[in-house]
């Protein structure tokens, strides 16, 4: 099973040790998912510890590291432009199609979730997705 997570949902499974997000980060730990993330995905988190939770440059990529080494990355081809309103969550729709992903999981209310799937991907909330497969943890 393959799986994109928004940059919300990895942030919680850094921060939230034992969280919903990070139950699920057990089905990549104990190789039943593969995590798929992109060079965006790794930027924007990057971006987001550094700038708003401040957290300094060894922790940084420590956290990257851990994602890096857990997580298959993909290069995205092709050019998704459907949410207009922000159009960095258009790179997290990229990523989820380049990785012929099976859930595309995310916090994200607004824009993403209400999307429903993507190229008959899935897109679903962490408790739908625990929810679901909660009995092979």
């Amino acid at each position: 099973m393959r799986i994109v997570f928004d940059t919300n949902v990895l942030i919680s499974a850094l921060i939230v040790a034992g969280g919903s997000a990070d139950q699920v980060m057990q089905f990549v730990r104990k190789g039943e998912a593969e995590l798929i993330l992109s060079p965006f995905i790794l930027d924007e988190l990057t971006r987001v510890l550094t700038q708003k939770f401040a957290l300094p440059p060894k922790a940084v990529e420590k956290a990257l590291q851990r994602f890096r080494r857990l997580a298959t990355i993909v290069r995205p081809t092709v050019t998704i432009d459907i949410i207009k309103e922000k159009q960095a969550d258009n790179r997290i729709l990229e990523c989820a199609v380049a990785g012929r992903a099976d859930y595309l999981i995310t916090g994200d209310k607004r824009h993403i979730l209400p999307l429903g799937s993507i190229h008959g991907i899935p897109i679903i909330t962490v408790a739908e997705f625990l929810r679901k497969h909660r009995a092979r943890l």
